[in-house]
């Protein structure tokens, strides 16, 4: 299975697996995380979720040659990116977790990561953005400064320092990270699961109303793609040559 689910109790571990090609998001992938958390949210059984790429990796993102498929009917892209969820989701990262990986983080409602995990949005260093909500998202996830650092320079940011910018949660050591999500999804499963509910429906509406910021991301988005630097871009990225930009 290129999407594992495992249940552990009242949680539900959802597992990437797709290692020789870097966890890179298809529409198997697509399928898989789609099911999986439909199953998370029907299930009265399951009450926490945690994502995660394995023990190696999170995700290098949307698979540039195919695509993640087009978007699901409950979960919109990647069969996540868009979904209305109630129970809680636990991101759990070893390794890398960049592009429309960090973007499925970003979906997420707590962050447990490795001290060697890195999380990053490359997309400019291919003439692209981020388009799976990662552009407005960040902003909100971390400070303003920090999210335009990331979407303009294309660098990782290091797990302590998302650490101490209160992005991740908790630091563990390589290895360990599914470990110490399950002890924390273990704390939220021990209290009463529609007060948890109820108490995450009120803080995901205190984010703003996305709709417009869909829009521009969406039109910005369809404007890159008619260019030639996104072409070289890519070009160059498959080619594993330094890109020639136009600015055109």
């Amino acid at each position: 299975m290129i999407v594992e689910q495992l249940v552990r109790g009242r949680v539900l571990v959802v597992t990437i697996n797709r290692e020789e090609k870097r966890n890179a998001l298809n529409p198997e992938i697509t399928a898989g995380i789609d099911a999986a958390m439909n199953r998370l949210e029907d299930d009265p059984e399951l009450w926490c979720g945690i994502l995660t790429g394995g023990p190696n990796m999170f995700s290098a993102g949307a698979d540039l040659t195919i695509g993640p498929g087009p978007p699901t009917e409950r979960g919109g892209l990647v069969g996540l990116i868009t979904r209305q969820r109630v129970k809680p989701l636990i991101a759990a990262v070893e390794g890398f977790a960049v592009g429309g990986g960090m973007e499925l983080v970003l979906c997420c409602d707590l962050v447990v990561a490795a001290s060697n995990a890195r999380f990053g949005l490359p997309e400019v260093k291919r003439g692209l953005m981020a388009d799976f909500g990662g552009a407005f998202r960040t902003a909100v996830a971390l400070p303003p400064n920090i999210a335009r650092e990331m979407l303009l320079t294309g660098d990782d940011l290091s797990a302590d320092r998302a650490e101490r910018l209160g992005f991740v949660n908790v630091l563990a050591e390589p290895g360990r990270v599914l470990e110490r999500a399950l002890e924390l999804a273990e704390r939220i499963c021990a209290n009463a699961p529609l007060a948890v509910r109820a108490s995450l429906a009120t803080v995901a509406g205190t984010r703003p109303d996305e709709t417009e910021l869909w829009e521009r991301s969406e039109a910005a988005h369809q404007g890159l793609l008619r260019t030639d630097d996104v072409r070289e871009g890519l070009d160059a990225f498959f080619a594993k040559r330094p890109p020639n930009w136009r600015g055109r």
